[in-house]
């Protein structure tokens, strides 16, 4: 019986660190960095708030298209990957 006590006095403690930990990561932001166009795109540059990760939303920006609010959306883990990618993708 003491056992079970035990286990329940340092398990609770435990969980409940855990789940702080855990949320505070799920808590991130993103923020939009910047924006531009270029050709036949225009995008849209996302960074979470601990400047780790970084996501490049591109748009198409034909005339008349019937998916103007589909993009595409990828992850880099810097703004000169995103931007070099774009620039690129401008060059095709």
């Amino acid at each position: 019986m003491k056992l079970i006590q035990i286990l329940k006095v340092a398990i609770i403690p435990v969980l409940t660190v855990f789940s702080f930990l855990s949320t505070s990561n799920t808590a991130l932001a993103d923020y939009l960095t910047s924006q531009g166009s270029g050709g036949e795109h225009r995008y849209e540059l996302w960074s979470t708030d601990d400047n780790k990760d970084y996501y490049l939303k591109i748009w198409s920006n034909h005339q008349g298209s019937t998916e103007s609010d589909s993009y595409s959306t990828i992850h880099f883990t810097s703004t000169r990957e995103a931007l070099s990618y774009f620039d690129s993708l401008e060059k095709r």
